[in-house]
């Protein structure tokens, strides 16, 4: 009896020590665990591509940015993207070519020797990313660059002074990408081209494009209402800009049409012979420059490679590289033309890349002459576009009535007719990554924002516990709070209701940064221990930035020119408002639309900030702590 007590006694006491050591394994696992991850997501915090793919892996999903197993393979895509290209090629052949921009009297007929100083911070400025052609890996080169940069200072002179790019650099790997989520990954029609060029050529083709881009600025030859690949513009100054101009037509009384045009694989039906003979006229590029650019268009190449799959080899006769620096550039040049064209139909335009937003104001009573207005501006683009080798999409056109709906219920337009394509007209369209409505509530685009947002909060959930504090937050970061600020100054004077989703979504990721249960109160943690803003604020607080570059010049002109100092005008200067270094508030009739409008609300947030914070004397760094303290009191209450 004893023995059997004693050996029960014991067997306890085993499983107990059995229990306790594996409780110990555990955690000692869960500590490496979330030492290991919290260090990986620490570091790619500026690189969300890579940081999605950790998340995935930490949450054992599959990487979605990789290709299904059931895509076509390598030799299919390369038959494609070249039958794509010719085909329009085919279709646009035998048009008359003709420009609208004038001749340029200045040109640009050679580079400046470029400093190992240049070069060093071209290298290290550039994304650590590597090729399939590189030599060695580009973190590499980095960590030998002082060893190395000597020779490749010599190289990149000895490229651009010569004005010819070594032909072993004009080879490009094609990686397609799906187009849109959710899209049939076995048909080859879902996916465009990536081109992956070797490192050294696009530092190369980087050194050029600065001189070059400084030499356009100069003398103001890109289109001011071109927004892509230049300093000081973005798509929410695009899109801000357009919302803008269509909210100030609605104080007015009128309606907008909004028309968002769609090209056929734009980038790589770009005519050769035409993009050099208009960089050579209306740009003023000659001489070397001129020939260097011969040479990076020139006899290029290019093979689709699907995991470790290569095709064979195809030579381009047109196009520019969409994944190299100078292409996007050379792709501007081509088109400036457009906004020429739209501007002389008298109507609105605003272009991000080839994604073209045409629109126009007019009275409800008159909109029927304005369509036609419209149309006929659209189908002379695309014969522009069809003499100069690309294709506008009829059929993929979107248009989209905008205004009060008092104002939009006096007329009736369901669908326009383009090039004999009967178009419907939308209630939602997406433009530059904001859903438009038509009565302009972004009702929408916040249902639409805060549903994604909930999602990748419901996918971090599951993770939580393997983070540390610091890389919760910094995967919130990536994943949440960059969506609710991406765009969200034309969300100012928008319904507290619908602001009211996005302050769920805030109050959701703070309490998963600080595990609180879904009930707990969140504010006060939000205020003392992450110290964000509510998003109210942070609309403000974008407002305030974006007046901050206007009056710095480090914001496009088409923003610039809406924020003007009462001290500018004359008469005006011995005024008190002029005094305190205020802004001219455009004058408006409704507060629900045209005192949402950024010639409005920009002055009018500047001007109630108290002189301390609006010192002009302040750089931005400074000018932004002062705002964050202005605008956490304000949100808080707090002296």
């Amino acid at each position: 009896m004893l023995e059997r007590r004693y050996r029960r006694t014991r067997l306890a006491d085993d499983r107990r020590a059995w229990v306790d050591h594996e409780r110990h394994r555990h955690q000692v696992y869960r500590k490496k665990e979330r030492v290991y991850w919290s260090a990986r997501i620490c570091g790619q915090a500026k690189q969300p591509r890579q940081l999605w793919r950790s998340l995935n892996t930490l949450m054992g999903a599959s990487d979605k940015t990789s290709l299904p197993k059931n895509c076509p393979s390598a030799q299919q895509f390369a038959d494609f993207f070249e039958a794509k290209v010719a085909a329009v090629r085919e279709a646009t052949a035998g048009g008359d070519v003709t420009t609208e921009l004038p001749p340029v009297t200045e040109v640009f007929d050679h580079f400046q020797i470029c400093t190992a100083s240049d070069i060093r911070s071209a290298i290290m400025g550039s994304p650590s990313k590597s090729c399939e052609l590189d030599p060695l890996p580009t973190d590499m080169l980095k960590t030998c660059l002082p060893e190395l940069l000597p020779f490749i200072t010599e190289l990149c002179n000895a490229s651009l002074q010569q004005g010819h790019l070594p032909l072993s650099q004009r080879h490009a790997i094609v990686r397609p990408r799906l187009k849109k989520a959710g899209a049939d990954p076995s048909d080859v029609q879902n996916y465009r081209p990536v081109s992956n060029l070797a490192f050294m050529a696009k530092i190369v083709e980087k050194l050029a494009c600065h001189q070059m881009v400084v030499f356009f600025e100069r003398l103001k030859l890109l289109p001011s209402m071109q927004s892509a690949y230049r300093k000081k513009h973005s798509t929410e100054t695009a899109v801000l800009k357009v919302i803008t101009d269509v909210l100030r037509a609605a104080d007015r009384g009128e309606v907008s049409l909004l028309c968002m045009l769609d090209l056929s694989a734009a980038f790589d039906t770009v005519d050769h012979d035409i993009l050099i003979e208009r960089l050579q006229q209306s740009f003023g590029v000659q001489g070397l420059v001129l020939s260097w650019i011969e040479s990076f268009l020139c006899d290029r190449s290019q093979a689709v490679s699907i995991a470790g799959e290569l095709s064979s080899r195809s030579f381009l006769s047109c196009g520019v590289p969409q994944g190299s620096v100078l292409g996007p550039v050379l792709f501007l040049v081509y088109c400036a033309d457009v906004i020429s064209i739209a501007r002389r139909c008298g109507l609105g335009i605003h272009s991000y890349a080839d994604d073209s937003q045409l629109y126009f104001h007019a009275d409800p009573t008159a909109v029927d002459n304005k369509v036609k207005q419209l149309v006929a501006c659209i189908e002379e683009i695309s014969h522009w576009m069809s003499a100069n080798r690309l294709k506008l999409n009829t059929d993929k056109t979107q248009f989209i009535w905008l205004g009060t709906p008092h104002q939009l219920s006096k007329f009736v337009c369901d669908t326009i007719t383009v090039g004999g394509i009967a178009i419907q007209v939308s209630t939602e369209a997406m433009c530059l990554g904001v859903l438009l409505d038509s009565a302009l509530t972004f009702a929408p685009h916040v249902r639409r924002l805060s549903g994604r947002s909930f999602y990748h909060l419901r996918q971090m959930r599951i993770v939580r516990k393997s983070l540390t504090q610091d890389a919760a937050k910094t995967m919130v970061h990536a994943f949440v709070t960059s969506r609710i600020d991406y765009c969200n100054s034309i969300l100012y004077g928008a319904s507290a209701a619908h602001i009211r989703p996005l302050q769920n979504v805030l109050n959701a990721a703070a309490r998963l940064i600080l595990r609180k249960r879904k009930y707990d109160r969140i504010t006060a943690a939000i205020r003392d221990l992450l110290h964000w803003l509510p998003v109210q604020q942070r609309i403000e607080y974008k407002m305030c930035v974006l007046v901050y570059k206007c009056l710095h010049q480090a914001a496009p002109i088409y923003l610039s020119e809406l924020c003007i100092p009462v001290a500018t005008f004359a008469g005006r200067s011995h005024l008190r408002s002029a005094v305190k270094e205020c802004l001219v508030t455009s004058y408006c009739r409704t507060k629900n639309y045209g005192q949402r409008s950024f010639s409005y609300s920009g002055p009018a947030i500047w001007n109630s900030l108290p002189l301390t914070v609006r010192d002009s004397s302040m750089s931005l760094t400074q000018f932004c702590a002062r705002l964050k303290t202005e605008m956490f009191c304000r949100a808080y209450d707090r002296s």
